[in-house]
């Protein structure tokens, strides 16, 4: 949400950029994403640490939440209700502020009589909607295949894709656009093309 509102107004105010984006605004907005993050997991592991363990065993990847509260034999359906009703929060806070800045953004550059900083624009808005959308699929693959435990192998392999893929798209996507990159792959790699 942060780097749409930065880039909201470096396209949309770029003349106001460095008078709306101070370092203290920037810190103002790092701490304030990281404050609800702790806070709001933080509920979510407070209610996880008061369920009595009957199982030692974590059938996934990697520690999550949910894999903590299915050590539990009590009743976890307010771990659930609270996780459930934090995921939906949070995509609904973060899809409402990409869809607000994004089509802000798009309006701009559309009216926008500059073609090629308007392309540009939209071509690195463009990135970070596909690596925002490429991480939204496989993070709610994860959520979803949680709540049906026949499907415990493609929810691991899930889980795995959630923090590999994004992390391993993200500089490929973001190196295509550099020119520099282009000419490389056009003289090296492909030279025939």
């Amino acid at each position: 949400m942060i780097m749409a509102f930065d880039r909201y107004v470096a396209i949309c105010n770029p003349l106001r950029y460095t008078a709306i984006m101070t370092n203290r605004t920037v810190v103002t907005l790092s701490l304030s994403a990281w404050g609800s993050a702790i806070f709001f997991v933080g509920i979510l592991l407070g209610l996880t640490v008061r369920l009595n363990r009957c199982r030692t065993l974590i059938a996934h990847p990697y520690c999550s939440n949910a894999s903590l509260f299915k050590l539990s034999c009590e009743n976890v359906f307010i771990n659930n209700v609270y996780g459930l009703a934090y995921t939906a929060f949070l995509l609904s806070l973060s899809i409402g502020s990409m869809v607000v800045t994004y089509t802000k953004i798009a309006v701009v550059c559309l009216s926008s009589r500059n073609k090629s900083v308007s392309s540009k624009a939209l071509k690195t808005c463009s990135t970070h909607l596909l690596l925002y959308f490429i991480m939204f699929l496989t993070g709610m693959i994860a959520v979803t295949l949680h709540r049906f435990p026949q499907h415990s192998d493609i929810r691991k392999l899930s889980g795995v894709l959630f923090h590999i893929i994004p992390g391993i798209l993200n500089p490929v996507i973001y190196g295509a656009q550099s020119k520099e990159i282009q000419k490389f792959f056009s003289k090296k790699v492909f030279p025939s093309l």
